[in-house]
C-alpha cells in the first residue's frame, strides 16, 4: 500500500521524476519522460503495479527509514536505517543526462554488517504489462513491446513471483550500486552506469545550479529548495515545465477530482519563469520563451492552456480502470481534457512572463515581441466573453472576474512596451482598451454592499483568485475594494487553521460551480496569496505568521503538494505541486522586500 503523499521524496533528472517513499519504496516513477507510461505505478494501485523497494532485511515493507534529507542543496536523497545489526544507508537520485535516463540506488554500510533486500517488481504502462525478464550476460533485462529496462548491480539476483530480488550484507564504508536504465526495446543495450561518478556528478550539478540564487532572505532554506523542485520540473530538451510529476493524487480522499498534472499549463509554466527570473534564472527563461513560441507557432486563434512538454498539443484523456487509484481515489486519468478550455487568464500570465523577461534584461526576440502583439489582438476580440477561468471548472462557462482582470494585465503589459519604443501599435486604442476592461471589471465584478469582489459577475460568491488583484497591480493595495476583497476572503474561505480554499465547492449531494461532486482541501498557493497580499496592506507581522504557518505543513524534505485538507491534517492532490512551490518563492520575495524597506526607513 502507498504511503502518505508527503512521505514520499522527490529525485529527478530535468527529464522525468520518481517518488521514494519513507520506506525506501520508489512507488512511481515514468519512463524516460514525465509524461511516458509508469514502469512502478505502485502509488496509485498496489504492490502488483510496480514498485522498487531497497529495505534492511529485518524490516517489514512498511519499516520507515529512521532519517532521511537531501544532500546540501541537490536532489541526491539519503535515507538511513538503524537496526540490531547495524546502521544503513541508501542513496537515491537520477543523473541529469543526454542519453539513457537512469535511477541509480547505492547502499552504504555505516555501521555492523546489515543484512538488505532489494525487490524489483517492474510492471509497464501503468501497471497494466507484466515484462519479459531475463538475463542478457551479467546483465537483467526487462522487456516488453517498445521498452527495455536493464538492471545493472554487482549483487546476485534471482526472480521469484515475476520478482526480481537481491539479498546481501553490507559493512561499514561498503557500497553496493543498483541501477536501472530505460531504452527502447529496438535499439542496442544502454551503456553499464558508473553509479560513483554518476554521484558526483549530480551533486555537482546541483551546486552550481544553486550558485547562481540571487535571494539570500531569512527564508533561503526554503526558497532554495522550491527553486530546485522547480527546475527538476523542466524538461531539460525543450525547456517545458510540468505543473506536477504526477497524474490522479487527488484532491480529496476517495474523491473523483483526481486529474494528470504531468503537462505544462501556459499559466503555471509563465508564474514559474517568473519567480526563477527574479531569482535570477535567465537560462531557464530564454529556454521556455523558445518553447512557448513553439508551442504556440505564431497561432494565438488556436492557443491551448497546456500542452505536452515538448509542445504536443492532443492531451486526450482517458481512465485506467485496472488502478484502484490512491487510497481507492477512482477515476485513475490520463491525459487532461481541459486543454480544449478557453481560459483568457492565460493571455494575461502568458504576457506578463514575457514582460518580466524583457523588464530583466533577457535578449530580446522580435518573435516573442511579435506573438505579444498577437495575443493582444486576440483579447481585443474576445475578452468579453465567458470561460472556464483559473480552476478549469466543467460547469458552465462564466464571466471570471480574474480572467478579465488578466486580460487587463494583457494589455496593460503590451501598451507599456509600445510605450518604451521596442514594438509598434496601436497605443491608444489599446489604452482605452485596458481603461474599458477596468472599468467593466469594477462596475460588474464588484458587490458594493459586502465591499468585495466577486468570483463572477452577478455572482455572491468569493474566488480564492481575486487575491491577485493588487499582486497583478490591477488595483494599489491600499484601495479600499483590495481590502474589503482580503478580508471578505478571510472570513468566508478561510479554513479554522486559517488556510484558504479556492472557492465554495459542492456538498455530498450536489455539484457546484465546478461542475463536480465533492469537496476539496485548501489550495496551498491561495494560502501563500493571502500572506502576499497581507503583507502589502501592511499586516506584515500577519503575514509573517501565515507564511510560517504554512512552511510548516511542508514534509521533512520541503515538500509540498497541491493542497491541505484541514480535517485529516495531511497532504493532498499531486506532488509536488509547481504551483505550490511558486507561491512559496513569490510570497518570500515580497517579505524580503517590506522588511528591506521597514529597515531602510
Amino acid at each position: 500500500m502507498a504511503g502518505l503523499i508527503e512521505d514520499y521524496g522527490l529525485i529527478g533528472d530535468t527529464q522525468t521524476a520518481a517518488l521514494v517513499g519513507r520506506n525506501g519504496s520508489i512507488d512511481w516513477a515514468c519512463l524516460p519522460r514525465f509524461d511516458s507510461p509508469a514502469v512502478f505505478a505502485g502509488l496509485l494501485g498496489t504492490e502488483e503495479h510496480g514498485f522498487w523497494q531497497i529495505r534492511p532485511e529485518h524490516a517489514g515493507r512498511a519499516a520507515q527509514a529512521d532519517r532521511r534529507r537531501y544532500v546540501g542543496d541537490s536532489l541526491v536523497l539519503e535515507s538511513e536505517w538503524d537496526t540490531p545489526r547495524g546502521t544503513v544507508r541508501v542513496i537515491d537520485f537520477m543523473p541529469p543526462r543526454d542519453g539513457a535516463p537512469q535511477l541509480i540506488r547505492i547502499v552504504e554500510g555505516v555501521s555492523g554488517r546489515v543484512p538488505m533486500c532489494s525487490e524489483l517488481r517492474m510492471r509497464f504502462s501503468y501497471g497494466w504489462v507484466v515484462p519479459w525478464v531475463h538475463k542478457v550476460d551479467s546483465r537483467t533485462v526487462a522487456v516488453a513491446g517498445p521498452d527495455s529496462v536493464w538492471l545493472d548491480t554487482a549483487a546476485e539476483t534471482y526472480g521469484k513471483d515475476l520478482t526480481t530480488f537481491s539479498d546481501f550484507t553490507v559493512s561499514p564504508g561498503e557500497r553496493i550500486a543498483f541501477t536501472i536504465s530505460w531504452e527502447p526495446s529496438h535499439k542496442p543495450p544502454p551503456a553499464v552506469a558508473e553509479p560513483e561518478a554518476s554521484l558526483e556528478a549530480t551533486e555537482e550539478f546541483w551546486r552550481e545550479w544553486v550558485e547562481h540564487c540571487t535571494y539570500h532572505g531569512p527564508y533561503r532554506d526554503a526558497v532554495v529548495r522550491s527553486l530546485i523542485t522547480l527546475k527538476a520540473l523542466t524538461y531539460a530538451p525543450t525547456g517545458g515545465i510540468v505543473a506536477a510529476p504526477t497524474t490522479s493524487l487527488p484532491e480529496c480522499i476517495g474523491g473523483v477530482r483526481n486529474w494528470d498534472y504531468r503537462f505544462t499549463w501556459l499559466r503555471d509554466a509563465a508564474i514559474t519563469l517568473s519567480s526563477l527570473l527574479r531569482t535570477g534564472y535567465r537560462e531557464e527563461a530564454r529556454a521556455w520563451r523558445e518553447w512557448l513560441l513553439r508551442a504556440v507557432a505564431g497561432d494565438p486563434e488556436n492557443l491551448q492552456i497546456m500542452y505536452g512538454i515538448a509542445g504536443e498539443r492532443e492531451l486526450g484523456e482517458n481512465e485506467l480502470n485496472w488502478l484502484p487509484g490512491y487510497e481507492s481515489s477512482r477515476p485513475v486519468r490520463v491525459g487532461n481534457g481541459a486543454a480544449g478550455q478557453l481560459q483568457l487568464d492565460v493571455y494575461g500570465e502568458v504576457t506578463e512572463a514575457l514582460h518580466l523577461a524583457h523588464m530583466t534584461g533577457l535578449a530580446r526576440n522580435d518573435y516573442a515581441s511579435l506573438l505579444q502583439l498577437k495575443l493582444i489582438q486576440w483579447v481585443e476580440k474576445h475578452w468579453d466573453e465567458p470561460d472556464e477561468g483559473i480552476w478549469e471548472v466543467r460547469g458552465p462557462r462564466r464571466h471570471f472576474v480574474h480572467s478579465k482582470v488578466m486580460t487587463w494585465v494583457a494589455v496593460d503589459r503590451t501598451v507599456k512596451l509600445i510605450e518604451s519604443g521596442d514594438v509598434d501599435g496601436p497605443l491608444e486604442r489599446w489604452k482605452d482598451l485596458r481603461e474599458t476592461i477596468h472599468r467593466d471589471v469594477c462596475e460588474n465584478g464588484y458587490d458594493k454592499e459586502r465591499n468585495t469582489f466577486t468570483q463572477s459577475y452577478g455572482s455572491q460568491e468569493l474566488d480564492a483568485s481575486l487575491l491577485l488583484i493588487p499582486q497583478m497591480g490591477f488595483l494599489p493595495p491600499d484601495d479600499k475594494r483590495v481590502i474589503g476583497t482580503i478580508e471578505a476572503i478571510q472570513r468566508e474561505l478561510s479554513t479554522e487553521d486559517g488556510f484558504v480554499l479556492r472557492y465554495p465547492t459542492s456538498g455530498a449531494d450536489d455539484l457546484g460551480v465546478d461542475g463536480l461532486e465533492g469537496e476539496e482541501g485548501a489550495f496551498l498557493a491561495c494560502s501563500f496569496w493571502l500572506a502576499d497580499d497581507l503583507a502589502m496592506i501592511g499586516r506584515v507581522d500577519e503575514a509573517r505568521k501565515l507564511f510560517e504557518k504554512l512552511l510548516s505543513l511542508r514534509n521533512d524534505l520541503g515538500l509540498l503538494a497541491e493542497e491541505w485538507d484541514p480535517k485529516a491534517k495531511r497532504q493532498v492532490g499531486n506532488f509536488p505541486q509547481a504551483f505550490s512551490h511558486v507561491a512559496l518563492v513569490d510570497a518570500a520575495l515580497r517579505l524580503e522586500a517590506l522588511s528591506s524597506d521597514l529597515a531602510m526607513a
